[in-house]
């Protein structure tokens, strides 16, 4: 029915939504250093692109494996358009950095390489090197007794070229991650930021006494990420899960970062170590790895050049009670970061601490590096409660961390589960089992977004709080599902997937459907991070070829294409990049003039909707309904932020009158109905 011409490529469709995230780095009306942020996440997401999809791509044509994707592209096809789209962006990337660098010289904070610094400064980095950085450094020899050394992904390297009694040899210096990238100077009323690399290679003739240095170079190695783990074969996923791990680090090299100013000599002798026919050679006139601007944000004493802080609201009930007491009063609707996830922090060290409380089951997918919901969960177990946690130990990047904190868990006394074989748990799940004066009552968050104190400042999410007893009788199964044995269909109020959650999107998009073939009112509008699930794109479709008006706002991928005649023409996309990243799942059904609001963790993607545990549920409270219709209508009508996608695969912004920003407008409206 639908030609490859219906459809966008996926990692080209990824590509365009971190040209956004770039465009973000130029706007004018952003901070300096909020620029420089958004540079720094541009570059982050590329790295992981390049580990994951673009290395998925080279092992697809290493094993010949030539099917075309959705939109008739061959795995060869898809690598030479992506070189081409990634030339372009890496040219914006360096435009961008250098134009952010005259600007701030403008305002005496200088990125200055060692050449330009004042003497008084090359003085103070000769001391420096000596005093923190020489007893770091190790230079590895790379002869005929030292091959090349194994070098970590998306580490920084320095190849340095020595010669002796004419004759020449490579070293290799990796930059020490320990240390941080950037040196802070203050001279003459300005402030001076200079690379740690730059004060080694100008300082590093003391690594080889008795040799010459002839030249040298920067470079950084990306490497193929992906773990590919036998679930069926695996004794004990966590010791399968800790080797995976280990492997990940010497990955095929997928990608190698140089400056322009290269030596070809030097060039051609890492491309020939590397050897990989599919390497992507990657050319910047910028920093290497601009990941350090990170570190630049975090700098003290440049708010100037930074957002207003805006202090999440706390969500505060009308009188001093207990959460379980404001709880039931009836359901809360948390919107992060404008309102604080603290709240539901507090949810779990109350539980934790509260005598009546008997039991408290929790899926982690993703938490901070110092979480106090693991700390109150250790606590809980300590207090004699009965603890039961999920940890995902698959969630990609956060392995290592994951399995810390079982670990940690464990020994506590909880009781951890590794996740599911050949499943992840992605969905976020607080249940709480407490003794009260009519009997047991429990109490649930359901959430969009992870349970991570950190990122829920940064990412806009929603949160449930409910005691109702259907939700309650659903969160219970649906953790006898995860720890035991359980093959429940009867869902109350959840939608759960892998079994059911499909289906369920299915028949809310196919009584819309039904509607606009009758001649009734039918929309839809959803909300997500991507949507790429080729089922849910031909439901769509056909939703639209009905009648069915349909608003998708979607941050990231979107291989659906509007505007198509007959296909998609009652279909908009539009996209929000802004201040917060956009995380919340919003599903909203006209349903004859009932409308059906659900939340979910789970995006529109094959992964989500087949290979793990989602959860899919509603919201009935009419206040909550209300919130969550504002924030939709919020993010619509945003003039600055928000574009929309083109029937070519390109987006336009709205810049609609009056000027609109969302998320200043939804930080007010936190502000509002908490009476601050």
């Amino acid at each position: 029915m639908y030609t490859y011409n219906d459809f966008f490529n996926r990692d080209l469709s990824w590509l365009e939504f971190n040209n956004r995230v770039l465009e973000e780095a130029e706007k004018k009306s952003n901070p300096l250093f909020e620029q420089l942020k958004f540079l720094a996440i541009s570059s982050s997401n590329l790295d992981e692109f390049f580990m994951i999809r673009v290395s998925g791509l080279i092992a697809q044509l290493k094993e010949n494996y030539d099917k075309l994707d959705i939109s008739g592209r061959s795995p060869l096809e898809q690598l030479n358009e992506l070189k081409k789209e990634l030339v372009k962006f890496t040219a914006k990337q360096d435009k961008i950095f250098n134009n952010i660098k005259e600007q701030l010289k403008n305002e005496n904070v200088i990125f200055s390489n060692y050449d330009n610094l004042p003497e008084e400064l090359k003085n103070e980095c000769s001391k420096y090197y000596k005093g923190f950085i020489f007893p770091v450094v190790t230079p590895l020899a790379v002869d005929a007794s030292r091959p090349f050394p194994l070098l970590l992904n998306k580490s920084l390297n320095i190849i340095v070229k020595v010669n002796k009694d004419g004759e020449d040899h490579f070293c290799i210096i990796q930059v020490p991650q320990i240390i941080k990238r950037i040196k802070e100077f203050q001279y003459d009323k300005k402030i001076y930021l200079v690379q740690i690399e730059e004060i080694i290679v100008n300082n590093m003739e003391s690594l080889f006494e008795g040799y010459t240095v002839v030249e040298s170079a920067l470079f950084k190695l990306t490497r193929d990420a992906e773990m590919i783990i036998d679930e069926d074969e695996a004794e004990d996923l966590l010791i399968e899960i800790k080797n995976s791990l280990l492997q990940r680090k010497w990955g095929d090299p997928v990608r190698l970062e140089v400056n322009k100013n290269t030596p070809k000599a030097i060039l051609n002798f890492l491309i020939e170590t590397f050897d990989n026919p599919y390497l992507n050679v990657i050319e910047y006139s910028s920093p290497l790895e601009l990941n350090f601007l990170f570190e630049v944000y975090g700098l003290n004493g440049f708010d100037k050049f930074k957002y207003e802080k805006q202090e999440p609201i706390l969500f505060a009930p009308e009188e001093e009670e207990s959460v379980f007491k404001t709880i039931r009063r009836g359901d809360i609707l948390l919107h992060h970061p404008f309102d604080s996830f603290d709240y539901v922090v507090k949810l779990v060290e109350a539980a934790s601490e509260d005598k009546r409380v008997l039991a408290i089951k929790q899926t982690l997918y993703r938490v901070s590096g110092d979480s106090p919901i693991i700390k109150s969960l250790i606590k809980a177990a300590n207090n004699g409660k009965q603890v039961t946690v999920l940890v995902e130990l698959k969630a990609r990047f956060d392995e290592e961390r994951n399995i810390m904190w079982a670990t940690s868990l464990e020994n506590a006394g909880c009781h951890v589960i590794y996740g599911l074989k050949g499943l992840k748990t992605h969905c976020k799940c607080l249940l709480i089992v407490r003794k009260e004066s009519d009997g047991i009552r429990r109490y649930v968050h359901l959430g969009t977004g992870n349970y991570n104190d950190s990122t829920a400042k940064m990412y806009t999410d929603l949160s449930l709080l409910t005691c109702k007893e259907e939700f309650c009788i659903d969160a219970s199964n649906l953790f006898n599902k995860l720890t035991g044995y359980s093959s429940l269909s009867n869902w109350l109020k959840l939608h759960v997937a892998p079994e059911y959650l499909r289906d369920g999107f299915y028949d809310y998009i196919d009584n819309e459907i039904i509607n606009a073939r009758n001649g009734k009112k039918a929309s839809i509008i959803a909300k997500m991070n991507s949507l790429a699930d080729q089922g849910i794109k031909e439901k769509l479709y056909e939703a639209s070829s009905a009648g069915v008006k349909i608003k998708l706002i979607v941050r990231g991928i979107c291989c659906l294409k509007p505007g198509i005649p007959e296909v998609s023409d009652n279909i908009q996309v539009f996209s929000l990049i802004g201040r917060f990243l956009e995380h919340t799942r919003i599903f909203i059904f006209h349903n004859s003039g009932d409308t059906k609001i659900l939340l979910s963790s789970a995006d529109w993607m094959t992964r989500n909707l087949n290979r793990r545990v989602e959860v899919l549920f509603p919201v009935e409270n009419s206040q909550c309904k209300k919130e969550i219709l504002y924030i939709i209508d919020t993010t619509l009508n945003d003039s600055v932020n928000l574009r929309q996608l083109n029937n070519d695969g390109t987006y336009k912004d709205i810049n609609s009158k009056p000027s609109i920003n969302a998320h200043e407008m939804l930080y007010k409206y936190s502000k509002k109905k908490n009476n601050i």
